[in-house]
């Protein structure tokens, strides 16, 4: 069979065709540009100009269209809606205006929102603002003119109040943010260039932040540092860019400027009662997610989140001695130390009414000679007793009689451990955070001993002598009975030099020096 020239030209190009999408599947190189999401037009990633991202909205009062609409008619500003659902009652959004959503579904690639974003600067927007012409491009420049390379974002207030400019610490082994006044003044050098001046007068005039708290905020950053933080759109915002920022030690410019916000008729009392609930749900969501416990606000007020009496016990069982947030380089979060303090108080307040002997053992017997109070990083509290006493205190003598859990009438739950022959008194029927007690008794020869042995090495034996007659020492706010020498009791136990040596209690697990002197 004769081939023309047109059928030979035909089989080549298809065999062109075919080599070449046999090569692009090949090639380890080749793989399918990342896009952004649906809705969102594709722009070359850092070019001039500002995304707006309205995330901090919430409930069917929102003035997403509004905000949105104001902003996106500004030259050179695109707008994003971020949020896990579209904004509910739904509403008819401007032209060039998306929705990126952030919540992860089984049938869609996870949520990459710093793909949507493609100019070099990102300004997050509360609900209810108002766009004022120029002042987005102020902030970028003042931004870039910033003589401090700490200063990661400028602010400008939304409405007539500014927040508030403060000093922030967060300490992750603490589990603990700590609060303190600004309000200082940015001390700017004066010899930059001359088309620089009138950022740097705006600058001057700025406040320079370790975080801002108390008001509506515009926040704005450059991209890759908003994208560069672990949690960049968790809400509220202000407070978790804040948190983040000062593990960071980025600082904020809070601008003299302000934008407006949007004039709304007074709430009622029912409407503003959700709305408060609303965002304090959402703080003490932010709180759980960041892992902080106690925030110390700049007048000294402490405000807790977790280890109440309805929240159970914020870590999980123990196993060879060493709690899980130990591994994670951090001690025992301050709420639950509050708690055993509380428990311990209550315990050895009920013990010594009812005329029971009783002493602090181990490692509680260890943080009072040493501290005062709970080893930082311990997980309960440890009380001896005689097993003879038992019968005194009521609680004890109606677990022993009926054989189940009593809850006392302050929410106390006392009850026969598990694991063996002592008892525990718990923070509460739903919280675990407890109180340990050991019966102990006189064997022959004056050595005091008890049923009960968990394995751990500073669990011996001991002569009855330490305890007679019984000494006291200070522990947890409290004036706590004690054997007469605790630290010859602590040596017997631990071994020579304890009080003086800290450490956790198996080391071989985890040792302390691999935590001192971290964050």
């Amino acid at each position: 069979m004769r081939i023309t020239p047109c059928q030979a030209a035909l089989a080549a190009a298809i065999a062109l065709n075919l080599l070449l999408l046999l090569c692009s599947r090949l090639a380890p190189s080749a793989s399918p540009p990342c896009r952004p999401p649906r809705g969102v037009p594709a722009v070359p990633k850092g070019v001039p100009g500002v995304t707006v991202i309205l995330r901090d909205f919430d409930g069917p009062d929102h003035d997403v269209a509004a905000t949105s609409r104001s902003f996106s008619s500004l030259p050179g500003v695109a707008v994003l809606v971020a949020a896990e659902a579209s904004p509910y009652p739904p509403v008819a959004l401007p032209a060039g205006v998306a929705v990126l959503s952030l919540r992860p579904e089984p049938h869609r690639s996870p949520p990459r929102p710093e793909l949507a974003v493609a100019t070099r600067h990102v300004a997050l927007v509360p609900d209810g603002a108002r766009a004022v012409p120029g002042l987005l491009r102020r902030m970028r420049d003042v931004l870039e003119a910033a003589s401090d390379v700490t200063v990661k974002a400028v602010a400008a207030a939304v409405g007539q109040r500014r927040p508030r400019c403060l000093e922030l610490e967060v300490d992750i082994k603490a589990w603990t943010a700590r609060y303190g006044h600004g309000e200082h003044q940015s001390d700017q050098q004066s010899d930059q260039q001359s088309d620089q001046r009138s950022d740097q007068r705006s600058e001057r005039r700025s406040v320079r932040c370790g975080a801002l708290d108390g008001a509506p905020a515009v926040l704005l950053l450059r991209t890759r540092d908003l994208f560069s933080l672990p949690f960049p759109l968790s809400r509220p915002v202000v407070t978790s860019v804040s948190l983040q920022a000062a593990l960071r030690g980025w600082r904020f410019l809070l601008l003299p400027d302000s934008f407006p916000r949007a004039p709304r008729p007074p709430p009622s009392p029912h409407a503003q009662w959700k709305s408060q609930s609303s965002l304090e749900r959402r703080h003490r969501a932010l709180m759980e997610l960041f892992g902080v416990k106690l925030e110390v606000l700049p007048d000294g007020r402490q405000r807790w989140h977790g280890c109440s009496k309805d929240t159970a016990r914020c870590f999980g069982t123990i196993h060879a001695q060493t709690p899980e947030y130990l591994l994670a380089g951090r001690w025992t979060p301050p709420c639950c130390l509050r708690a055993l303090r509380v428990t311990a108080r209550h315990v050895l307040a009920e013990l010594e009414a009812a005329g029971v002997r009783h002493w602090l053992e181990g490692g509680s017997l260890l943080g009072a000679v040493r501290l005062g109070d709970i080893i930082p990083w311990d997980y309960d509290v440890d009380v001896g007793l005689y097993l003879e006493d038992v019968p005194k205190c009521r609680w004890l003598a109606a677990v022993v009689a009926s054989g189940r859990p009593v809850e006392d009438p302050q929410g106390f739950f006392w009850e026969k451990a598990a694991e063996g022959e002592f008892f525990r008194v718990h923070f509460s029927r739903t919280n675990r955070l407890h109180v340990d007690l050991w019966p102990f008794y006189p064997r022959g020869e004056g050595v005091m001993t008890k049923d009960t042995w968990l394995g751990h090495g500073q669990d011996v034996e001991f002569p009855e002598s330490f305890l007679l007659p019984l000494g006291s020492v200070a522990f947890a706010g409290v004036v706590a009975k004690a054997p007469n020498d605790p630290r010859g009791f602590l040596e017997l136990k631990f071994g020579p030099g304890v009080v003086e040596r800290p450490e956790y209690p198996n080391p071989g697990v985890r040792r302390l020096e691999q935590d001192l002197g971290q964050g």
